[in-house]
């Protein structure tokens, strides 16, 4: 077995005495959340992707979802009480997180930020959401995930 990233994620989860299962994979460009899931045989539902958004101040936030759907810009907009809120360039992104996209993780990021999660993610037995590198998710309760983040949950899926 290939010897795994210590990423700042998986910094966080150790520190925060989190249970999880590292489990890699092929990373492919723009294969989203649909290629991790087929890698994994895991049902794509369960794989969460993390995007950061920037408000209308800019001012950025993460906000978790599940891979097969999708955010409603308009709806976290309304949610956090801004006019308006959309993904970050790639570049912004990766400044604000600290990792590359496609590589990002809602633990270990660079700047402290207030964290979205969609609701229905919590309802979930098991998520699997990045470790902080491409290829690499890690295999989590969801529980743990709001007891370490302490997001606030929404409803703004599509």
């Amino acid at each position: 077995m290939a010897k795994l990233p210590v990423t700042m994620a998986i910094r966080a989860l150790r520190a925060a005495a989190v249970a999880f299962v590292p489990r890699s994979y092929a990373w492919e460009p723009r294969g989203g959340t649909r290629a991790s899931a087929e890698a994994l045989g895991v049902d794509e539902h369960a794989v969460i992707k993390t995007l950061i958004f920037e408000d209308d101040a800019h001012a950025p936030l993460c906000v978790l979802m599940h891979g097969d759907r999708e955010v409603s810009a308009k709806q976290l907009a309304r949610v956090i009480g801004a006019k308006s809120c959309g993904p970050c360039a790639p570049a912004v992104a990766d400044r604000h997180s600290g990792y590359q996209v496609g590589g990002t993780s809602p633990f270990g990021l660079r700047r402290a930020m207030p964290i979205y999660v969609e609701q229905t993610i919590v309802d979930l037995p098991r998520i699997f959401i990045n470790g902080g590198a491409r290829g690499f998710l890690v295999e989590i309760d969801p529980r743990e995930l709001v007891r370490v983040l302490t997001p606030t949950l929404v409803a703004v899926a599509t």
